[in-house]
C-alpha cells in the first residue's frame, strides 16, 4: 500500500500553534491586498475562503480574520521534522511538497502491524514532533489514489482503499477528483457526456489521446486505477522560480523587464548555490482580469547565468501583445536533466552549436563576483544598476 500524508491547513496551523491566542479563530496566510491566499485555517474556510483566492475577496468574505504574511523559514523547519519522522517508519518517503509526502508501506506490517495500526502510529508521531499539528492520511494501492483518499476525511482523517474496492470507488468518482483534470478539461469531458469516471472508461486510449494529447492515455490509465509511479525517496528539484504581484496593474514594459531582471538574479543565484543548471526558461504573466499565460523556451545548453535567464525572459515578454495591464510577472527555470533541443531564440545565442564562449565566460565571472560579494556583505551589498526602483512597486508571493 502507498500512503499519502497531507498536513491540515499547514501554514495556518503552524501560526495557530505558535500563537495560542489565534486558536479557534480564522487565520489567513498570504500577501498584502494585491496577493492571493496561500492557506486558510478551517475556521476561515467556513466563510468560503480558500487557497489561491485573491486577498481582496478573502477580506470581503472574512473581514474579522487574522491576516498573516507567513514565515516560510518556520514552515520549512517544521516540514523537515515531519519528513524525518516519516523516515523512522520507512526509507521510502517522497516529499511531494512542503506539507505532503508519499510513503511506501510495503512490508511494514512485520514491524508496525497492518495499515490500520501503522497510520495512527504515524499520525501520533507527526503530532509529537510538530508540537500538536494534525495530518490526514490516505492509503491505496497506487499514488494518485492515495492522494485522493487523503482528502476524503479531512481534517485529521484516515481513509483506506483496499485493492478489491478500487474499481467501484473509482467508477462513481467525479472526474474533477482526478489529479491533473482542471476546469478546461472538465468542460471538454462534459461536452462528451463524461462526468464520472465510469463514463470515462467507455472511451479508448486512442480517442482520448486524439482529444487531449499525451495526457489522454494517462487519463485512460487513471480511470482504471493504473499508476506505475513508484515512491522515490530522493526528491530532486524540478524547477526554480520567482514572481511578483504588483501594487498597481501596469503596461510599462521597461518596468516589467526590470522585474524580470530581479527574478533572474534570484533564480540564477539559487541555481548556482545548489549547483544546478536548467534549459527551459518559463515566463508567467497574470493580467488584471486574473487570466494567466505561460510561455517557455528550451535553450541549446543548460544555464545558471543571470544574464541568459534575463535575456530569454525578456525575449518571451517582447513576443507578447499584453492586451491588458499586468498584475503579476514571474520567471522560472526547469529541465535540469538532458532535454532535447527545441526552437532557439534569435539574439540570445550565437550559432546553433551553443553560446558564445567569451560572452559566457564573462557572464560566469560576473555572476561569481556578485555571489561572492553578497555572500560576504549581504544580498543588498551590490545591485545591478537596472534594478534600482521604488521599493513599493510590488510584493513577493
Amino acid at each position: 500500500m502507498i500512503l499519502h500524508l497531507d498536513m491540515d491547513a499547514f501554514f495556518a496551523s503552524v501560526e495557530q500553534m505558535d500563537h495560542p491566542e489565534w486558536r479557534g479563530k480564522p487565520v489567513i496566510i498570504g500577501g498584502e491586498t494585491r496577493g492571493v491566499v496561500s492557506t486558510a485555517s478551517y475556521e476561515a474556510r467556513r466563510f468560503g475562503v480558500h487557497s489561491a483566492m485573491p486577498m481582496t475577496t478573502a477580506r470581503r468574505l472574512c473581514p474579522q480574520a487574522i491576516f498573516v504574511r507567513g514565515n516560510r523559514r518556520r514552515y520549512v523547519e517544521i516540514s523537515g521534522r515531519i519528513m524525518a519522522a516519516l523516515q523512522d517508519f520507512s526509507p521510502l518517503v517522497e516529499p511531494a511538497s512542503i506539507d505532503e509526502a508519499y510513503l511506501d508501506a510495503t512490508g511494514l506490517e512485520r514491524l508496525f502491524g497492518p495499515v490500520e495500526q501503522l497510520i495512527p502510529a504515524i499520525k501520533a508521531r507527526v503530532r509529537e514532533v510538530t508540537g500538536g499539528l494534525t495530518c490526514s492520511v490516505g492509503a491505496a494501492p497506487v499514488k494518485f489514489l492515495a492522494k485522493i483518499c487523503s482528502d476524503i476525511n479531512k481534517p485529521d482523517g484516515i481513509y483506506i482503499l483496499r485493492p478489491d474496492d478500487v474499481d467501484s470507488f473509482l467508477g462513481g468518482l467525479d472526474v474533477r477528483r482526478l489529479p491533473g483534470v482542471g476546469r478546461r478539461m472538465v468542460a471538454e469531458l462534459e461536452a462528451l457526456g463524461i462526468r464520472r469516471v465510469e463514463q470515462l472508461r467507455r472511451y479508448g486510449p486512442e480517442l482520448l489521446e486524439q482529444r487531449f494529447g499525451k495526457w489522454g492515455r494517462e487519463l485512460h490509465a487513471r480511470a482504471r486505477g493504473i499508476d506505475p509511479r513508484p515512491v522515490v525517496p530522493e526528491h530532486e528539484a524540478k524547477s526554480e522560480s520567482a514572481e511578483t504581484t504588483f501594487a498597481r496593474d501596469t503596461r510599462d514594459r521597461e518596468f516589467l523587464k526590470t522585474m524580470l531582471l530581479g527574478h533572474a538574479e534570484r533564480v540564477g543565484a539559487s541555481l548556482r548555490r545548489h549547483g544546478l543548471r536548467g534549459r527551459t526558461v518559463t515566463l508567467k504573466v497574470k493580467f488584471a482580469d486574473f487570466r494567466q499565460i505561460t510561455r517557455s523556451r528550451t535553450l541549446p545548453e543548460a544555464t545558471d547565468s543571470t544574464e541568459t535567464l534575463y535575456e530569454t525572459g525578456t525575449a518571451l515578454l517582447e513576443a507578447e501583445a499584453l492586451p491588458q495591464p499586468v498584475r503579476l510577472i514571474g520567471l522560472g527555470v526547469s529541465g535540469f536533466g538532458n532535454a532535447p533541443t527545441q526552437e532557439l531564440l534569435p539574439g540570445v545565442f550565437r550559432g546553433v552549436r551553443g553560446r558564445d564562449p567569451e560572452q559566457e565566460a564573462r557572464r560566469r565571472r560576473l555572476d561569481a563576483a556578485l555571489d561572492n560579494l553578497r555572500g560576504k556583505f549581504g544580498k543588498q551589498a551590490v545591485q545591478r544598476g537596472r534594478l534600482f526602483r521604488p521599493r513599493d512597486d510590488g510584493e513577493d508571493d
